[in-house]
Parts: C-alpha cells; sequence; structure tokens
C-alpha cells in the first residue's frame, strides 16, 4: 500500500543518513521503523497481563471448571 505521511525536514535529513549508511531505501527503513513500533505495542499488552490472576483466591484451572458446570445447566 502506498501512502502519504509528513515527516518534517531534521528527521529527512537523519534518515537520508541513515538510509545511506545502512545502503537501503526511504521506504524500507519507514517499513522497519513501522515494524519495530508494532512489536515494541505487542509487547507491552502481555506483559500487562502477565501476573494479573495472582490476586485472586482461587486457581485459575479451578475458577474455569466452576464456570464450565454452569454451561451444563
Amino acid at each position: 500500500m502506498r501512502t502519504i505521511v509528513d515527516i518534517p525536514d531534521q528527521q529527512l535529513d537523519s534518515l537520508a543518513t541513515l538510509c545511506q549508511r545502512e545502503g537501503i531505501s526511504r521506504a524500507e527503513a519507514v517499513r522497519r521503523a513501522v515494524a519495530s513500533y508494532l512489536d515494541s505495542q505487542t509487547d507491552t499488552a502481555d506483559d500487562d497481563a502477565y501476573g494479573i490472576w495472582r490476586k485472586r483466591k482461587v486457581a485459575g484451572v479451578a475458577y474455569q471448571r466452576k464456570l464450565r458446570t454452569e454451561w451444563s445447566r
């Protein structure tokens, strides 16, 4: 997909330097930046959920089984 993005001149200059040093196109640099950003955001969601059940008084599997017994009623 093609898109139009406004990037400040200072960032464009820095991007051009990076692209020349890495030997990649501007489009490739932007694709890598977007991929890196998305990876960083995805990892945060996993970290936020880690340990969320630890303050509960019942084990997760026991709670799950209790809820599932309601299905057979």
